[in-house]
């Protein structure tokens, strides 16, 4: 593990603090994206409520409560990595940076097995795409937010994937401890966003028109 900061950096503590700073700002960008993506999927869904309900009957609910659980999990496994590399278990939070990485993938597979059934269903826009009723228009303009969200998101979930194998990787050399753990934590975060915008992104994909 470094004993001393980086030659731009007065100590580590800074060197860990620009690092968060850093990954904030990462992430608001992120926001940005993401909240752009949700806004125009909110105004489609108010101007087109019976077709996105009508759609959204045709997602698979089972698959995106199974991911949903699956990246929960995952969360809680990075969050107690993290804290337990701050106590210097570097080992052990190796095996759990790892533990979320695996989950990561069987999201992923999921996902693929879910966009397979969507494409035999022809659901997928622009790849023959059909939908019964009257709702047809309403459902395409749902299907290209839900594969353009969902596939952004798959994105940073793999870069995601990488992310945590590396640094299970480190933290199983032995390469952070208390005084230096500001890679494995911005990671976290990293990680905790992403999870964070599946749950959101499941609220309004899987759930509406479900209780009618």
């Amino acid at each position: 593990m470094p004993e001393t900061p980086a030659f731009q950096f007065v100590d580590l503590r800074q060197q860990h603090a620009v690092a968060q700073l850093g990954m904030w700002t990462f992430l608001a960008t992120e926001v940005l994206f993401f909240g752009n993506l949700i806004l125009a999927y909110c105004v489609y869904r108010s101007a087109y409520p019976d077709g996105f309900a009508e759609a959204a009957r045709h997602t698979q609910i089972a698959i995106g409560t199974a991911n949903t659980a699956i990246l929960l999990t995952s969360s809680f496994l990075v969050a107690w990595a993290v804290a337990l590399v701050r106590l210097n278990a570097g080992r052990i939070a190796a095996i759990l940076f790892a533990g979320a990485a695996a989950l990561a993938c069987i999201f992923l597979l999921l996902k693929g097995l879910e966009y397979r059934i969507e494409y035999t269903e022809h659901l997928v826009p622009g790849f023959f795409f059909t939908f019964g009723g009257p709702n047809q228009t309403s459902a395409w303009l749902f299907f290209s937010f839900y594969f353009v969200a969902t596939g952004v998101h798959a994105l940073h979930v793999g870069i995601g994937i990488v992310v945590l194998v590396v640094i299970a990787l480190k933290a199983r050399c032995g390469a952070y401890s208390a005084r230096y753990h500001a890679p494995a934590s911005v990671a976290g975060l990293y990680w905790h966003f992403v999870d964070l915008i599946w749950v959101f992104l499941f609220a309004l994909i899987y759930l509406p028109g479900r209780a009618s």
